[in-house]
């Protein structure tokens, strides 16, 4: 794995000297071109008096270089006469100073051996300097590093990797001036490494640092590898699962970067388990703010969590109110990476219509009844709409042609004052307290419950008041086997709610009741193990979760 690391690297310097030298070799062709082009103007310049010589005409030229050429050469003459003199004079010395030289030798009488052994060791010498140099040998707590061609290479490529350990790590690096030696040595010309080297070579046994590619989100590493090229193909794989053929842009919200420089070895991964984390999560929070009509089942169920996922997030929240503006941790994990992907989109759009109302005295107030059903129109729309992480966030409408113009719709509306029993169609809680069991199977251990809860038990006070959820009409006032003491109301419109284990009962079959009129007191009658209110909603003979429709 190690040799893996080092390889792209002399690979990548090898292509730069590479590079270098072939930029260095057309760089030398321009200037010799340039050159030999400035020669071939001086020997035309040239030929152009002896042109003239040759016409029997005296050689002139109005150019400077030309008549300073044209001066040394009418010289030539007497340059000449000096050079030899001056030779010949130099030919004398010399032979004055051989001859005694010659005559020294002579004297000392030396055997041809001597000059054969001589003449062996300064080839044998001249061999050895051109394969073997005098560098500087490194070794690290005891392991050989290699060599350089000098002790200040060899300190420049310790600071460099104090200074790379220390960037990585975050805090101050120094390695221990025990365990790294250096000394002078005869090595091989082709041993001798570059700093470069020798900084990998002290970094991989160090153990600490590891030279690759490393991938950045918002200026956090987050991991590495030896290999280029593989990030970028990962961030491309992960954007390609977002594109569509009507995608305009895709990018990352978070700031992306890769950079090629030594980092902790804890950073460097295999690809695999890269991919599986830029995919995951993070810690970090997701918050939901309560709108009009919101439950905490409802919550929960929008956020994929159970009940009692959602309460663990949030601890001081009373499961039993819930206001507008609250806000709810609903996640405690954000993605790595968040992929934003812009589509053009064209599509059919309904065009909604206006409604009008005719009043009708035969109807209560807020009845209404259609008469004249409205007709949607048409619209040819182009937008631009935008998903993160492939939920939609945003939608820019830019064009909408109008293909049909809709209906205006008639509907009667009721102005005879309404009963206060009739029902609301909204569900009030029938009393305060703590949820002791909610709805749905569970398992009490008391003897003759039933295992599938059809409603909530609401425990408080002996005695307390239980109020009607909505108006309507009572249909049941009376024992229930085990829902003891019961109260149910007919709400008219498909729902009917039930009221048990009442110690006490303060309505009547057949009674009009309105919305919130107080109807029984609360108690431990029936199949019971403490005094709680059991709240049930039937709707078209079907009991459903009454947290779904309290408000």
């Amino acid at each position: 794995m190690n040799e893996e690391i080092r390889l792209p690297q002399r690979r990548q310097i090898r292509q730069r000297r590479q590079k270098e030298f072939i930029r260095f070799c057309r760089r030398s062709r321009r200037r010799i071109t340039a050159l030999l082009a400035k020669l071939r103007q001086l020997r035309e310049k040239w030929r152009e008096p002896a042109q003239a010589r040759r016409g029997r005409c005296f050689p002139e030229s109005e150019h400077v270089a030309v008549q300073w050429v044209l001066f040394f050469r009418g010289s030539l003459p007497q340059i000449s006469a000096r050079l030899r003199e001056w030779i010949m004079f130099r030919r004398k010395r010399r032979g004055h100073i051989f001859g005694r030289l010659r005559g020294r030798l002579d004297a000392l009488r030396l055997h041809p051996a001597v000059f054969l052994g001589s003449a062996m060791v300064i080839a044998a010498t001249a061999a050895a300097l051109s394969f073997y140099t005098i560098g500087t040998a490194v070794t690290y707590a005891g392991a050989d590093m290699g060599a350089v061609s000098s002790e200040k290479i060899a300190g420049a490529a310790v600071s460099g990797v104090e200074e790379a350990t220390s960037r990585a790590l975050g805090s101050r690096y120094v390695i221990d001036p025990d365990l790294i030696t250096s000394r002078k040595a005869l090595v091989a010309r082709r041993d001798v490494e570059s700093q470069e080297d020798l900084e990998a070579r002290l970094a991989e046994e160090a153990g600490l640092i590891d030279y690759g590619y490393v991938l950045y989100v918002d200026g956090a590493p987050v991991a590495a590898t030896p290999f280029p090229g593989a990030l970028e193909e990962l961030l491309e794989q992960m954007k390609i699962g977002y594109v569509t053929p009507n995608t305009v842009e895709c990018r990352f919200v978070e700031k992306v970067e890769i950079r090629q420089e030594y980092v902790a070895r804890e950073y460097m991964m295999n690809l695999g388990y890269i991919a599986e984390l830029i995919n995951d999560t993070k810690s970090g929070e997701v918050t939901y703010t309560v709108v009009a009509g919101d439950t905490y089942y409802g919550v929960a169920g929008k956020y994929d969590l159970t009940l009692s996922e959602l309460m663990d997030m949030n601890p001081g929240y009373d499961v039993n109110l819930l206001h507008v503006g609250d806000v709810l941790t609903v996640s405690k994990a954000v993605p790595y990476l968040t992929v934003v992907d812009v589509e053009r989109q064209s599509y059919m759009q309904d065009i909604p219509y206006d409604v009008t109302y005719q009043d009708d005295d035969t109807m209560y107030k807020g009845e209404y009844r259609v008469l004249s059903p409205g007709v949607y129109g048409k619209a040819d729309v182009t937008a631009y709409v935008t998903y993160v992480n492939g939920t939609e966030t945003g939608r820019q409408v830019v064009s909408s042609t109008t293909l049909s113009e809709p209906v205006t719709e008639l509907q009667a509306r009721g102005t005879k004052e309404r009963p206060s029993w009739l029902p609301t169609g909204v569900f009030r809680w029938p009393c305060r307290g703590v949820i002791t069991s909610y709805f749905g199977y569970r398992n009490t251990g008391i003897p003759g419950a039933s295992t599938y809860h059809r409603g909530l038990d609401i425990a408080n006070g002996y005695g307390t008041t239980i109020y009607a959820s909505d108006g309507g009409t009572v249909s049941h006032s009376g024992w229930m086997g085990g829902y003891g003491y019961l109260v149910i109301i007919d709400h008219g419109n498909g729902y009917q709610t039930y009221y048990g284990h009442n110690s006490s009962l303060l309505v009547s079959v057949g009674q009009h009741v309105y919305q919130g009129q107080a109807i029984a007191r609360l108690g431990s009658t029936g199949v019971s193990n403490g005094n709680h209110c059991h709240f049930g909603i039937m709707y078209s003979g079907t009991f459903v979760n009454p947290l779904n429709y309290l408000h």
